[in-house]
């Protein structure tokens, strides 16, 4: 799965354009991703990329980075095996599609605020 182009509000995974918050879970697209508290992403709102147990987290935090990953979220998905990279949604594509790669898309989960 490649995620060919973002832009504010909008991206592009193998040739279908979506325009909701989403996240990528073992190849399956998870649409109209909400978190309780918009703009903080917390365990709860990931409870199922814990379960897939992937090696990786790529959380994009939109455009200008304005979601954040809630206190502590990096250290307790540390805890189940899963590292966290939190960067910026645009900077979040190029990495998702370098660490699928070089580890496979199996071991990478992908979850975007794809606004502000």
């Amino acid at each position: 799965m490649e995620i060919s182009s973002y832009r504010f509000g909008s991206i592009v995974i193998d040739g279908k354009t979506y325009t909701k918050d989403l996240k990528i879970i073992k190849n399956r697209i998870i649409e109209n991703w909400w978190r309780k508290d918009g703009h903080v992403c917390t365990l709860d709102d990931i409870s199922d990329i814990i379960d897939a147990s992937p090696h990786t987290l790529i959380l994009g935090t939109g455009a200008s980075g304005l979601m954040k990953p809630a206190p502590g979220l990096s250290e307790k998905l540390g805890e189940y095996g899963i590292r966290l990279e939190s960067i910026p949604t645009e900077l979040a594509v190029m990495r998702y599609n370098e660490l699928c790669n070089m580890v496979g898309s199996d071991q990478v989960a992908f979850a975007a605020h794809l606004t502000c």
